[in-house]
């Protein structure tokens, strides 16, 4: 009987932690109020908008957080996301290109693309959060 309620709890906690990262499924976001943009757009249209922000911290919670960290904050698993914090045209650029198309190095993925996935608009919201972000 001991064997067996010790083999439980060792299940128990192996489930537990197995789920502990969430869902990885990546979440729809809602980008209601935000206006439309075009899907080539490479300059952040929504730069401090306060709606965009508010909709890219969610996202970026739901979404980027698992890989990228708390706060745009890396743990070392993917990179610290405060290095693109400054309002720069070739950052948006970057930033844009590199969510919507992912990363991949000799046939590893290291960043899922999320084109097909996020909005224009979503992106941009997660870039406009980002950008409110102290640099360290």
């Amino acid at each position: 009987m001991k064997i067996i309620k010790n083999v439980l709890i060792v299940l128990s906690i192996s489930i537990t932690l197995s789920f502990s990262h969430g869902d990885v499924v990546p979440q729809a976001v809602d980008t209601k109020g935000l206006k439309k943009v075009d899907q080539n757009l490479i300059i952040n249209p929504y730069r401090n908008n306060k709606l965009a922000i508010e909709i890219g911290k969610s996202a970026y919670n739901s979404n980027c957080a698992r890989c990228h960290g708390l706060g745009a904050i890396s743990g070392g698993i993917a990179p610290d996301l405060r290095e693109l914090t400054a309002n720069d045209d070739d950052l948006d650029e970057y930033f844009i290109n590199i969510v919507k198309s992912g990363v991949v190095r000799n046939g590893n993925v290291y960043m899922p693309p999320f084109k097909k996935i996020l909005s224009s608009e979503a992106i941009w919201s997660l870039r406009t959060w980002i950008q409110t972000i102290p640099a360290d």
